[in-house]
C-alpha cells in the first residue's frame, strides 16, 4: 500500500465509484432503512419486501440492468435470517457494504501500485501514415499474409497483449505472417475522418502496401471496418475474418432499447464533440461502463484478494491497462456510430453505406470465418449471429469465452487461435 501510483485507472474513476455507492443505496433502500414511498410494501422488521427504492418509479427500476438487479439481491440475502429481527439484520447490511467498500479501495489501491508494465518490444513497421502504422510480426515470409484490423476505440495491442497471451505471436509461431494495422491517436487530420476515410482511405492505401492479397481480419468494430472494406477491394481481400463483430444493434428488443438510449444521448454529446473534434476516452469508457454498471467495483474487490505477485494479477493488470488506455473517436465516426449504428440500426438495414454504396455482406463471395462468443457483453452472440447468417461462405465458430477473452484471455488459445489457425490452414 505504500508503493508508487502507477496509473490512473479505471477510468473514469469518480464514475465508478458512484457506481459503488449507488449499490450500496440501493440494498440500503431495499433492506428498509430508507423512508418508503406512499403504498410501497417495503417491510420494517423480518425479511424485507423487494419493493422499489425511494424515490425510483417502476420505469427507472426496469432501466436498471439486470445485473445491478441481482448484486443488490446478493447483498441482502446474504444477510438475510428467518425471523431475524429488524435492528440485527440492518446492521449485518451495513457490516456487508462496509466490507465491500474497503475490498473495493484495496483492489483499487492493489491495480494503481502494481509493479506490472508491458514489455513486449513493437516488431517492424512495414507502412505507415498520419498516426496509424502497420507492423509485421512475421518470423518467416513464407506464410499467408493475414492483415487484423482492430476497434477504433481501443489500443491495439489487445492482439498482443503480454507474453503468452499474443494472439498475433502464437499465430507468427504457427508459420502465419501476422500483420496488424495500429490506428494509432486521432490527429488533427484523423479528427474530420468519416468512417468512409478510414476504411476507403487509410485501410484501403494500407492493402496496397501490401505485396499480394491478404486474409483480412477484423475484431469487434474493425470487423465492420474490414468487412467493408473487402466488399470494395476483393482484388487486395482473399478470405475475411469477423471477431465478435456487431451486425444487428436492435437484434431483440432489451438490445434495441439499449441501443436507441445510447444514440439518444448524442445531442447531449455535441458540444464535447464540437469542442475537441473528437468523443474523448472518458466519455467512450463511461458507455461501455453503462452495459455492467455494478460489474467493475466487483473485478476490484475480486482484485483485491489475489496474489501480486501471481500470472493471473499481472493478467489482470495488463488487461485493465489496455481497457484504460483508450482512443479518442472522431467526432464524424462518433455521430455515424451512434446516430446510425446504433440508433437507427443501419447495417442490418443495409442503409450503411461507405463511399455512397451500401455495405451488404450477401453480395460478399469469399470465405468467412465468424468468430461468435458466446458471453459477450459488448456485442451479444444475435447481433453478429445475424451477420453471419448474411455471409454467402460463412464458417460459424461458437467461442466459449467473452468479448476480450476470446482474444486475449486465459482460454483463448482453445476458444478462438487454434479453430481460427485450422481455418487459416484450410482456405
Amino acid at each position: 500500500m505504500t508503493a508508487p501510483l502507477r496509473r490512473r485507472g479505471p477510468r473514469p474513476l469518480p464514475l465508478h465509484l458512484i457506481l459503488a455507492a449507488s449499490r450500496g443505496m440501493a440494498a440500503i433502500a431495499s433492506a428498509g432503512m430508507l423512508p418508503s414511498s406512499p403504498g410501497s410494501p417495503n417491510s420494517n422488521a423480518g425479511w424485507p419486501g423487494w419493493s422499489l427504492p425511494a424515490g425510483m418509479s417502476r420505469a427507472g427500476m426496469a432501466r436498471m440492468s439486470l445485473a445491478g438487479q441481482a448484486e443488490m439481491q446478493r447483498i441482502a440475502g446474504a444477510v438475510a435470517a428467518a425471523n431475524q429481527p429488524a435492528e440485527a439484520f440492518q446492521a449485518a447490511v451495513i457490516r456487508r457494504l462496509l466490507r465491500a467498500d474497503r475490498a473495493l479501495l484495496a483492489g483499487l489501491a492493489a491495480y494503481r501500485r502494481h509493479p506490472y508494465s508491458r514489455t513486449l518490444p513493437d516488431p517492424p513497421v512495414i507502412w505507415a501514415e498520419g498516426g496509424s502504422r502497420l507492423l509485421d510480426y512475421a518470423t518467416s515470409e513464407a506464410g499467408p499474409l493475414v492483415l487484423f484490423v482492430p476497434s477504433l476505440v481501443n489500443r491495439a495491442q489487445v492482439l498482443d497483449l503480454m507474453p503468452g497471451r499474443s494472439l498475433l505471436r502464437f499465430l507468427a509461431g504457427q508459420g502465419v505472417r501476422p500483420l496488424l494495422l495500429d490506428w494509432g491517436w486521432p490527429g488533427e487530420a484523423e479528427r474530420r475522418f468519416s468512417l468512409t476515410d478510414y476504411i476507403a482511405g487509410r485501410l484501403e492505401r494500407a492493402l496496397a502496401a501490401l505485396p499480394g492479397p491478404v486474409v483480412l481480419v477484423g475484431y469487434c468494430m474493425g470487423g465492420l471496418l474490414a468487412l467493408a472494406a473487402a466488399l470494395r477491394r476483393p482484388d487486395r481481400v482473399s478470405a475475411l475474418g469477423l471477431l465478435a463483430t456487431p451486425w444487428d444493434f436492435h437484434a431483440d428488443a432489451a438490445e434495441a432499447t439499449r441501443a436507441r438510449a445510447a444514440a439518444a444521448l448524442l445531442p447531449g454529446l455535441e458540444p464535447m464533440l464540437n469542442a475537441t473534434g473528437t468523443l474523448p476516452v472518458d466519455a467512450i469508457q463511461t458507455l461501455f461502463a453503462g452495459l455492467d454498471p455494478f460489474g467493475i467495483p466487483q473485478k476490484f474487490r475480486a482484485f483485491a484478494r489475489l496474489d501480486p505477485a501471481s500470472e493471473r494479477a499481472a493478467q489482470f493488470v495488463a488487461l485493465e491497462d489496455w481497457l484504460n488506455d483508450g482512443v479518442p473517436l472522431a467526432a464524424p465516426v462518433a455521430r455515424e456510430a451512434l446516430g446510425g449504428w446504433y440508433g437507427a440500426n443501419t447495417p442490418h438495414r443495409l442503409a450503411w453505406r461507405v463511399a455512397g454504396a451500401a455495405v451488404d455482406p450477401a453480395a460478399l463471395a469469399m470465405p468467412a470465418f465468424v468468430a461468435v462468443p458466446a458471453r459477450d457483453r459488448i456485442v451479444p452472440p444475435a447481433s453478429a449471429q445475424a451477420l453471419a447468417a448474411r455471409l454467402p461462405r460463412a464458417a460459424i465458430h461458437p467461442a466459449a469465452a467473452g468479448h476480450i477473452g476470446m482474444a486475449a484471455g486465459s482460454n483463448a488459445e482453445a476458444a478462438l487461435w487454434r479453430p481460427m489457425l485450422a481455418w487459416l490452414r484450410g482456405l
